[in-house]
């Protein structure tokens, strides 16, 4: 449960971290899960302030974040019990145990926009704008659970010399991958909340995200020493799946933009509601 990091290129000091934040009637609440809700609620409380610019009310974003937060776990965990199941078919226990790790990203991420398209047919909203607001929410959580792998000292790339490497429990330095898909995701969560004010057309937030996180995802992915494969193969299935999203969604908004075939989105950002005021 604890473990020591340490940056040697940049400082002598050790960190001494114990994935264990809390215990509860004797429950240990570990630190991963606490980073985990806290960037839930974070973009909750995010996408409830922004839903009227997005055409949609607080009550839709709560009914949303209900239903697709546990849909969210539960792709995660069949997507990475999917693609290990060469042990978890001799250990069918294990496959619950959701605290002994094991979440992916793209299973939580389909099964989440899954369980959104769902509920905006029958609670009768436009599909569109709830993907645009879920993005922003998304990548700006992830910024914030990332910090999860840092205390279960998961998630680290290959060997490094680079100055800011990270030692574990003494080892030799390897790239802190969680770092940097931590600070990708907050710079596109930045940039994607400022051109949200001047978004085109319903959707592309959420084309714009996709391909920034996955262009990101794919190279991050490739330090990795962590990844899932493809089979016997040497593909890296994130990898694979984040260069698919990157070129696909970043073709599909440049040919929009190039040849205005798209419907101008209605809705004003609310930081320019104010300027629509004045006038």
């Amino acid at each position: 449960m604890i473990n020591t990091v340490s940056f040697p290129g940049l400082s002598d000091a050790v960190f001494t971290l114990n994935r264990v934040a809390f215990t509860v009637f004797g429950q240990d609440i570990m630190w991963y899960g606490v980073l985990i809700a806290t960037g839930f609620m974070l973009a909750g409380a995010y996408a409830v302030r922004h839903a009227h610019s997005y055409g949609l009310d607080a009550d839709f974003i709560m009914d949303l974040l209900i239903f697709g937060l546990p849909s969210a776990v539960i792709g995660a965990r069949i997507y990475y019990v999917a693609n290990k199941w060469d042990y978890y078919s001799q250990n069918l226990s294990e496959i619950l145990n959701i605290r002994g790790g094991g979440l992916a990203f793209y299973g939580g991420f389909i099964a989440g926009f899954a369980a959104g398209i769902i509920l905006c047919k029958v609670k009768k909203r436009k599909i569109l704008p709830t993907m645009d607001i879920a993005a922003l929410g998304f990548v700006q959580a992830q910024a914030i659970g990332r910090w999860g792998n840092f205390v279960n000292c998961e998630a680290f790339g290959g060997v490094t010399s680079l100055p800011w490497g990270m030692s574990i429990n003494g080892g030799s330095p390897v790239h802190p991958t969680f770092l940097y898909e931590s600070l990708w995701n907050a710079l596109g969560f930045a940039i994607l909340h400022h051109y949200s004010k001047r978004r085109k057309f319903d959707g592309e937030i959420f084309l714009l995200y996709m391909a920034w996180y996955g262009f990101g995802r794919m190279i991050i992915e490739g330090l990795r020493s962590d990844s899932l494969y493809m089979g016997s193969t040497d593909i890296r299935i994130s990898q694979l799946l984040a260069f698919i999203s990157f070129v696909t969604c970043l073709s599909i908004w440049i040919y929009k933009i190039k040849t205005g075939k798209y419907t101008p989105t209605q809705f004003i950002h609310p930081d320019n509601q104010e300027k629509e005021n004045d006038k």
